[in-house]
């Protein structure tokens, strides 16, 4: 039997630049803040934490860094993905020797594997190191879709654990297919209830980022009977998330993030800065949650 690394919200945390590398001072900011708000673990260099333009050294330093100051205070999630297998599976090696509990793989983007490839290209992940795996469904990054029967496949390898899925259409139906062994979590902040009814485990979230008890508590009202207390809360974010994601995923995020009073930076090229309108937009969806 598969225990869930979590059950609830992990945060999809943003990594804090300045213009010479990672500012670790914010980083360490937070991660506390996180842990003080409740998130049940913490993913670091997903897509919201920019690991694409993250050269291999510092994407190491930043997953070492936050597993040293975390402490197993929570589960520490590395995103190790990439379009060539064999650089994932040196970067997913090296999270493990450096204390990360799990990783998080997307599908391979650009190359457009088939289903068989996609499934050689996590088992040989899945080869190479012992930590458990969360696999990242997001067609609308990778232009390729992992579908229910290669999930069901790569669910009987034992350290492939969970599914971070961004396709609900298809939830139902690898919950059916994998069981209740395997955990299936929202990559999607605006469907998790959605999702939690299908018999998923929680969310791997970018609005965590700054509210991270209400996402937290959002999922624990759904777990513990409250499901109208938990579905008003997630009708209370929709506007907030919609602002969050005016514009590509992390713009949004990271400037609200420096709007909490946190010094994030920028996102890095080709990444730009969030437009003023939008950013006015957020400012006011902000304040309309009370978070500013």
């Amino acid at each position: 039997m598969k225990k869930p690394l979590f059950i609830g919200s992990a945060v999809a945390i943003v990594t804090p630049f300045t213009e010479n590398g990672v500012d670790y001072e914010t980083l360490e900011k937070l991660i506390e803040f996180q842990i003080a708000g409740g998130s049940d673990a913490i993913v670091v260099c997903g897509t919201t934490g920019e690991a694409s333009t993250m050269p291999d050294d510092e994407h190491i330093a930043v997953i070492k860094f936050a597993v040293e100051k975390i402490n197993k205070r929570v589960p520490v999630i590395a995103g190790t993905g990439s379009n060539d297998t064999r650089h994932a599976i040196e970067l997913s090696k090296a999270a493990q020797d450096v204390g990360a509990d799990a990783i998080l793989s997307v599908t391979p983007y650009y190359n457009k594997a088939t289903q068989k490839g996609l499934y050689e290209h996590f088992k040989l992940i899945a080869n190479h190191i012992k930590i458990p795996i969360i696999l990242y469904n997001v067609p609308s990054r990778t232009n390729l879709n992992l579908n229910p029967e290669t999930i069901k496949a790569l669910s009987e390898i034992d350290n492939i654990i969970a599914l971070k899925e961004c396709n609900l259409g298809q939830v139902g139906d690898v919950v059916n297919l994998c069981g209740e062994d395997f955990a299936v979590y929202s990559g999607d902040d605006n469907t998790v209830l959605p999702l939690l009814s299908l018999g998923g485990k929680g969310v791997i979230s970018t609005m965590a980022n700054i509210i991270p008890r209400d996402t937290h508590d959002m999922v624990a009202k759904f777990f513990q009977g409250d499901v109208n207390g938990a579905i008003k809360m997630q009708l209370h974010t929709l506007n907030l998330i919609k602002a969050l994601f005016s514009e590509v995923n992390p713009i949004p995020i990271k400037a609200a993030v420096n709007l909490l009073g946190f010094r994030t930076g920028l996102c890095r090229m080709p990444l730009t800065e969030l437009s003023e309108d939008n950013l006015e937009v957020l400012r006011a969806e902000m304040k309309a949650y009370g978070l500013i």
